[in-house]
């Protein structure tokens, strides 16, 4: 159970329309290394960690990425509410328009629908944790990309802070991978041990 606080992690305040951008940006919505992808992994990954630490780590990061979907999605919105047919076919952002009018659908900048194989769980802590660790890396280097290809300052201020917490989040997941590795019993770990199961909390 979580407590929700109305109001978004950071402030967006569009006030340029741009469909071609948000044609970009969809990518951190629904794409294969986007918040959706992120906040899913974590908070299914956490049930198998086995220490607490981990499990309140994977739970606090997957929390904030569905705090980062909503970040992406009003971004999203601002960059395509109110917009003509000619700003949509303009922006190149007709063959969505198409299928989904203006509303926020979870795809990648290619087009590809979100889906579940986005989304690493292996039950083994060490894969999961490193999965983590390169799926921060992902992002971070999305919101690049992005970045590269933007020069609304409205966008970048709040695509830098997501950046930012990219880079947080690894850094979170280096510790609590260091700290796990030290749990587990070298004797009975994974790798020398193969029938070897962690004990469940």
């Amino acid at each position: 159970m979580w407590i929700y606080e109305k109001k978004l992690q950071y402030p967006v305040k569009i006030k340029n329309p741009n469909p071609k951008l948000a044609g970009v940006i969809i990518s951190q919505l629904g794409g294969p290394d986007g918040e959706l992808a992120a906040s899913t992994r974590y908070l299914t990954q956490r049930y198998t960690m086995p220490t607490s630490e981990a499990i309140g780590m994977l739970t606090d990061i997957g929390t904030e990425e569905l705090a980062h979907v909503e970040l992406v999605s009003a971004i999203l919105y601002q960059l395509t509410r109110n917009l003509t047919p000619d700003q949509i076919k303009a922006g190149g952002f007709d063959k969505y328009f198409v299928d989904h009018t203006l509303g926020l659908y979870p795809a990648s900048a290619t087009g590809e629908p979100f889906t579940a194989a986005y989304i690493a769980s292996k039950g083994d802590p060490i894969t999961d944790l490193v999965e983590d660790l390169a799926a921060e890396q992902k992002a971070r280097t999305t919101y690049d990309n992005i970045l590269r290809l933007s020069d609304d300052p409205d966008v970048n201020d709040v695509i830098r802070f997501l950046r930012q917490r990219e880079v947080v989040h690894f850094q979170r997941f280096g510790d609590v991978l260091r700290r796990t590795k030290e749990h587990l019993d070298q004797k009975n770990y994974y790798a020398f041990n193969p029938s070897y199961r962690p004990a469940r909390r």
